[in-house]
């Protein structure tokens, strides 16, 4: 299986999107845009794809999406969290496509910002850990606004929280990490069958996260 390389994506070359960023963040999202490092790696993978980073951010934003990688119809569409899971996830947050999408007050940060290919089995590999050793720091203070993170998967936890135990237990400790930390499961279709047998997610986490979130995009302090 061959992708053909998406066009590429313009949004964050915009003057638009540019006009926005201090000339630093500027410097970083063009950056990130235009690494290649993981070339080879990608070019061996079932998908042999090249790589193309999915930049959604601004300064500005106090609401942080830390993800893990993007799938294959992200990659193709330039939008993170443009499928299945993403609708889930905003029905989680309590947001509508506008908003979630809305870079001055949400930003999308994954631990690695190209999709990483299929194995042979068909399934989505690990994001490469070098894309957040190169880059997550660097992002993270750029964004120095942040009041809310949202942590979606077991390689956000690892890195925001330096935990490695299994995301069941993380996640059910949730209220261990303060009114700024959300750590969650990840809201794939394969993580379906956890949602039924831990309906206390939906019950207990879900209304508290919403309502934290609704807080952060509401801010009437914040002039984005």
């Amino acid at each position: 299986m061959h992708l053909t390389p998406p066009a590429s994506l313009d949004v964050t070359g915009s003057d638009d999107y540019l006009s926005v960023m201090t000339p630093i963040s500027s410097d970083l999202v063009q950056r990130i845009t235009a690494c290649r490092q993981c070339s080879q790696q990608f070019a061996a993978t079932a998908t042999a794809h090249a790589p193309r980073p999915v930049v959604w951010f601004r300064p500005q934003a106090r609401l942080l999406i830390a993800g893990q990688a993007p799938g294959m119809r992200v990659h193709e569409s330039g939008r993170p969290f443009d499928d299945a899971s993403g609708d889930r996830l905003r029905d989680w947050l309590g947001l509508s496509p506008a908003e979630f999408y809305d870079m001055n007050r949400v930003a999308i940060v994954p631990m690695a910002f190209c999709f990483p290919g299929y194995d042979a089995k068909g399934s989505d590999l690990p994001p490469p850990a070098q894309c957040a050793r190169q880059w997550h720091e660097e992002v993270m203070r750029t964004l120095d606004k942040i009041q809310l993170r949202i942590l979606v998967g077991a390689h956000a936890h690892r890195w925001h929280l330096g935990t490695r135990q299994p995301v069941s237990q993380t996640v059910a400790g949730w209220r261990n990490h303060g009114p700024g930390v959300f750590p969650l499961p990840h809201p794939s279709w394969r993580n379906t069958a956890w949602l039924r047998k831990n309906p206390w997610f939906e019950a207990d986490v879900l209304p508290v996260l919403r309502a934290a979130v609704r807080r952060v995009m509401d801010d009437p302090n914040d002039p984005a």
